[in-house]
């Protein structure tokens, strides 16, 4: 929330401002994350809060949060299921292409989901 604000402004000058946020399927509220930290997933949760209430704020921005899936990274290990390629594709569609009136959403592979 703090780098965001400190860059609106600064987005604020670009003729389609956009804001993409970094969520996780543990953040949803209508699926099971059972096994995964609390502590995570309620941070998750949070953002994509966060997200939505940026989005009303600054009608001009589009703001979103993705679920990039399980991504063979340090993080999620070699066990993973999606490419780093195919973690970044939305990001970088949102980043790029992406309708601009598209906001408030939690999206993971170019598709709205629910949280």
């Amino acid at each position: 929330l703090r780098v965001t604000r400190t860059f609106v402004p600064l987005l604020a000058k670009s003729k389609a401002p956009r804001v993409i946020n970094v969520s996780s399927g543990g953040g949803q509220l209508t699926g099971g994350a059972d096994g995964w930290a609390p502590a995570y997933c309620i941070s998750k949760t949070a953002l994509n809060g966060v997200t939505s209430q940026l989005a009303t704020a600054l009608p001009k921005f589009a703001i979103n949060s993705v679920c990039p899936g399980w991504v063979r990274t340090e993080m999620g290990g070699q066990g993973a299921t999606r490419s780093v390629e195919e973690g970044a594709d939305t990001i970088v569609w949102l980043a790029s292409e992406a309708p601009q009136k598209l906001t408030g959403k939690f999206l993971r592979d170019r598709k709205e989901i629910p949280w």
